[in-house]
């Protein structure tokens, strides 16, 4: 069997036949990346963090932040020269071959909806708790699932919420953009009241020690800790980033707009997490912030601001359905590609001819989140998102460097700098993390893309255009 690597001419001659509409610049992408990025984990997963690393836990942002950075730097050359939809999907398409690229289409199809699911469970908590504080109890049968727990039934407002987003995303990417841009504001002007508030009333007595469960991750009372226990966790903090490539093929001159974007988006949210981990552990001790589910809020209270961190609170109750749909976008974009190229029903990849939208893979797609938010718990597979995304990266940076040395004379308008330390470097920071995250979450990423071996086998490999020349 050869590789069926598909040339970076066809993937530009589908994506012209079959297209999306551009409308996107710069700014816009950077809007949907800091979108998509600044969620739950900078909301509810600081105290995780700070529970696993200590103060430690400003490293583990930068740490994280870093790898994310190399790979940025990676994505970024790919998507200038490739501007299409389909991000880690279609780089790999075309350097190594349909294989890989299928596995790695599988992995970030579960990243995508587990993420999307969480996050809109995760806000249905927050939704539940301002409701309660009003005086409006929900019954248990409508806010948790069946499966989530005991007596749960469907979690309307994590259905509700996804099934809106769902929406929006079909009348148009111009659109759901716009609701994104006013929902990033909101949360970057509730970090930044965090910030302001927090940052100048640290205490740096409480960065002693400054790790107290050591560097490397080690095993405590049946939970991982560590300064890169902390690093692989809240590396979900940075999914969403590659977002913005999958964006490429609805961008004005993506070539020089993809970049600016990626990167741009990594820069604005890694400041913003380190600036708001600082004044965090800070300002309270690590161990006061272990268990809490809405940390930011709680700190502004304890240092005097009830009245700032309930506004902090209802910002993330505003702001998180801004993560779920991007989830649900970049996965969208992801199947819309695959189903284009063979590899998934010809019908997925519709076109709607209003609003120049894949509106049928967004049903499927956001039915589907709607479906496992509403009825299942995903906290036990939320650490599996990050081996789907950790894969991916590896795959581009490999991409990457086999691509310079195959055709170096191509045309890149965006070169990724000292590509031969950035891209090892790259590929060494992710299977570092990997190696972090618990074995359960490593052993459900091996079923996961066995299960997707077998289906590429039983159906795309018979179908692919690229056998049938």
């Amino acid at each position: 069997m050869n590789r069926r690597i598909k040339p970076v001419e066809a993937c530009i001659e589908s994506a012209e036949r079959k297209g999306l509409e551009r409308t996107l610049g710069p700014i816009q992408l950077m809007l949907l990346g800091v979108g998509a990025v600044i969620g739950t984990g900078i909301f509810v997963l600081t105290a995780v963090g700070a529970e696993r690393a200590g103060p430690g836990l400003l490293l583990s942002f930068v740490i994280a932040a870093t790898v994310c950075a190399f790979a940025a730097l990676a994505y970024a050359e790919l998507a200038a020269m490739v501007p299409v939809a389909g991000s880690a999907y279609t780089y790999s398409y075309v350097v190594i071959g349909e294989l890989v690229a299928w596995l790695v289409g599988w992995n970030l199809i579960l990243e995508y909806a587990v993420a999307g699911a969480a996050v809109a469970v995760g806000w249905s908590g927050y939704m539940t708790g301002l409701l309660q504080s009003m005086g409006i109890e929900i019954p248990l049968a409508l806010k948790a699932g069946m499966f989530a727990v005991e007596g749960g039934g469907v979690n309307l407002i994590a259905v509700t919420a996804t099934l809106t987003v769902t929406g929006l995303l079909i009348v148009g990417t111009r659109e759901s953009v716009y609701f994104t841009t006013a929902l990033v504001f909101v949360k970057m002007l509730a970090l930044g009241a965090f910030i302001f508030i927090a940052v100048p009333r640290i205490d740096w007595a409480n960065f002693q020690p400054f790790m107290p469960y050591g560097f490397g991750t080690t095993e405590e009372g049946g939970v991982a800790k560590g300064v890169m226990a902390a690093a692989a966790l809240i590396f979900f903090a940075y999914i969403g980033f590659d977002a913005v490539s999958t964006a490429a093929e609805e961008t004005r001159n993506p070539n020089r707009n993809v970049p600016i974007g990626l990167i741009g988006s990594l820069i604005i949210c890694t400041t913003v997490y380190v600036l708001v981990a600082a004044g965090a552990v800070g300002t309270t001790s690590y161990l006061e912030l272990a268990g809490n589910t809405e940390p930011l809020a709680s700190i502004l209270r304890t240092l005097g601001f009830p009245t700032v961190g309930n506004l902090v609170a209802l910002a993330a109750i505003i702001a998180l359905p801004t993560v779920v749909l991007m989830m649900v976008f970049a996965q969208t974009r992801i199947l819309f590609v695959m189903s284009r190229d063979g590899l998934l029903p010809e019908k997925l990849s519709t076109v709607h001819p209003r609003f120049r939208t894949p509106h049928i893979i967004t049903m499927v797609t956001g039915l589907f989140v709607a479906v496992v938010s509403g009825l299942f718990s995903v906290d036990e597979i939320a650490e599996l998102s990050n081996t789907g995304t950790l894969f991916a990266f590896v795959v581009v940076s490999i991409s990457v460097m086999v691509l310079r040395r195959a055709q170096p004379d191509r045309h890149r308008p965006f070169r990724c700098p000292t590509l031969w330390l950035v891209g090892p470097l790259a590929v060494a920071g992710c299977l570092y993390l990997f190696s972090s995250l618990p074995k359960l979450a490593q052993g459900r990423f091996a079923i996961w893309t066995a299960i997707g071996a077998v289906v590429y086998f039983l159906y795309g490999y018979r179908r692919s255009p690229l056998g049938k020349q």
